[in-house]
């Protein structure tokens, strides 16, 4: 059976429903981790703060980081793969806008 014990230590999951893990360290291009006792050799630098798919995700699957949805997968990803702004799209919403035609009145 797997679990966040058989992780590699430089591998931090802040929140038992995460699927994506954070980089406490930066790990070179061809590092092997084990995620969950699984061996996976990164194709890429993952960068210390970046995040790593804990599992296998589906396009448009919802990514979760503390817990919380913080964006989706753009296609399929890989466990173990680098999750940033080339396969991850935040789902955030604005809460404000600014809007370059208008003028403030003071008053």
């Amino acid at each position: 059976m797997s679990s966040p014990s058989n992780t590699d230590t430089r591998l931090i999951l802040l929140s038992p429903q995460d699927n994506c893990l954070i980089a406490g360290a930066r790990l070179e291009a061809g590092t092997q981790v084990d995620i969950e006792g699984e061996r996976v050799t990164l194709a890429k630098t993952i960068e210390l703060g970046h995040k790593v798919a804990r599992r296998a995700l589906v396009k448009d699957e919802k990514v979760l980081r503390y817990g919380a949805v913080i964006g989706h997968v753009n296609g399929p990803v890989a466990r173990g793969e680098h999750l940033h702004t080339h396969n991850l799209e935040s789902d955030y919403l604005p809460t404000y806008t600014h809007d370059a035609g208008h003028e403030f009145v003071h008053h």
